[in-house]
């Protein structure tokens, strides 16, 4: 049976269109969503400039006033994303604290909230657009090519100590006992900071080494031309050896879940020769990126790697994170079961924050995100934010089982890989406030983009199936 249009996600249909009788594709398509990402990542690379530290505050608010700005702009009336409620009902909460009487104070309050709103701002405005997989592919590309720089860039500046190095942020070289932990030993004996990459913070490059794995997996497998399979290739590797090096151990963890993710799900859809290459080349990229690594900065990788097995997992988590966890739960969320305000931490807090704000003796130091949600707004927040999350991975997951439409043969697998991106960022929110970042942002933005596509696909080639070729033709 065919899946209706209206209906709020893809599903498997009957039977794939002939290419023949597909409606030719427009020309044109909404390019807000590729110019959106191009100018995200400019705004970081602006940061690195010296001549415009000046405007730093500026640029990292651009970063995400762009998202506001799209969010009140676009018109459309394009479908709903399926965590539309339960995303509604978490902003809302998050506005209503500004009136909180421990909120730090307003303006700082108001930022805080308008930030929540920007991240998950693709979520609202994406799907207002007319974009086709083309968009994603060209989203994919643009992500792909500037991680995959920046994780490169990381190895090299470990391999070239002190030279291609960007200057580290302020606020990080104010904290000189924290700035000391943040350097490693290179194998010739050289104290050099973690691979910062196209960012201004030590280990920064993990980030990128991240984006330049995934997203080189799925131009490996999903492109034929030689230059191309081995450009994928070398990425993935440099995004690899980066990661080892950059010492963060819960975006190297977050990665092993990504491609552990992939490896399942192509179980599930039975795709036995992506899988075969997948596991193949994962297995010889971490070998490969390891050993690299260890030519680099062989003791201090080393040691860092082992201590992931060094004790029970449950312990390495809790020594490391999870009393920050566990804390939140014992005795922020008892104290403080509806939130704390907001203000109280991250940059907010640095920018806009006052030592005589309201709520002054009650800050926290958040070191991940659910600390960060029961600060904000308590459990209802938290549970709130939750089920938006896991309704979205739900709806890429639709995406990613489906049999793939007529003119879109790769669509199931870019679901693939950005659902086991989604899955790698919830894990982050044991280890990271993710979702007051600009990988957040990139969270919601390719769980919308990934959403929309899907749908204009899908009705592309239903509106094929039940029209004669000349009919549907004669429509594009």
């Amino acid at each position: 049976m065919q899946p209706r249009i209206d209906e709020p996600i893809v599903m498997q249909p009957g039977a794939e269109a002939p290419a023949a009788a597909l409606p030719r594709r427009s020309s044109r398509v909404d390019p807000w969503v590729p110019l959106f990402v191009v100018f995200e990542l400019l705004c970081a690379v602006g940061l690195l400039i010296p001549d415009l530290a000046q405007v730093r505050m500026l640029l990292r608010a651009a970063t995400f006033g762009g998202s506001l700005v799209l969010l009140l702009l676009l018109r459309g009336r394009g479908k709903r994303h399926p965590a539309w409620v339960f995303a509604m009902v978490a902003m809302g909460l998050v506005w209503i604290q500004v009136l909180n009487p421990d909120t730090s104070n307003f303006t700082a309050g108001s930022a805080q909230a308008a930030l929540y709103l920007a991240v998950m701002g693709p979520l609202f405005w994406l799907p207002r657009l007319d974009v086709d997989i083309r968009v994603l592919r060209r989203v994919a590309f643009i992500l792909w090519v500037f991680h995959t720089a920046s994780a490169a860039l990381g190895v090299l500046q470990v391999y070239f100590p002190g030279q291609l190095q960007p200057q580290v942020s302020s606020i990080i070289a104010g904290r000189r006992d924290y700035l000391a932990s943040l350097m490693i030993t290179t194998s010739r004996g050289v104290r050099v900071f973690r691979p910062m990459g196209l960012t201004d913070i030590p280990g920064g490059a993990a980030i990128s080494g991240l984006y330049a794995m995934l997203f080189g997996t799925g131009f490996f497998l999903t492109r034929r031309s030689p230059w191309m399979i081995g450009a994928a290739a070398l990425s993935m590797v440099l995004g690899t050896t980066c990661l080892y090096l950059s010492q963060v151990r819960a975006v190297l963890v977050m990665t092993g879940i990504a491609v552990v993710a992939m490896c399942a799900i192509l179980i599930w859809r039975r795709d036995i020769g992506r899988l075969g290459w997948l596991a193949g080349a994962a297995l010889a990229v971490a070998v490969t990126g390891y050993s690299a690594a260890m030519y680099l900065a062989g003791p201090a990788v080393a040691r860092r790697v082992g201590s992931l097995t060094a004790a029970r997992p449950g312990a390495v988590y809790y020594n490391e994170r999870g009393h920050f966890f566990y804390d939140a739960l014992v005795r922020i969320a008892p104290e403080h079961p509806f939130g704390m305000g907001l203000g109280h931490w991250g940059m907010m807090a640095t920018y806009f924050g006052r030592p005589d704000d309201a709520g002054a003796n009650n800050k926290v130091w958040v070191e991940l995100q659910w600390v960060g949600w029961i600060v904000d707004g308590g459990i209802p927040l938290a549970v709130c934010y939750f089920l938006a999350l896991a309704v979205a991975l739900w709806a890429m997951w639709k995406v990613a089982r489906a049999r793939a439409p007529a003119g879109a043969p790769d669509l199931p697998f870019w679901g693939t890989v950005v659902l086991a991106h989604g899955i790698g960022a919830v894990a982050l929110t044991f280890s990271y406030p993710i979702f007051l970042s600009q990988p957040g942002m990139e969270f919601w933005l390719l769980n919308a983009l990934l959403f929309t596509v899907a749908r204009h696909e899908w009705k592309r080639a239903r509106l094929a199936a039940d029209s004669p070729p000349d009919v549907a033709l004669a429509a594009a």
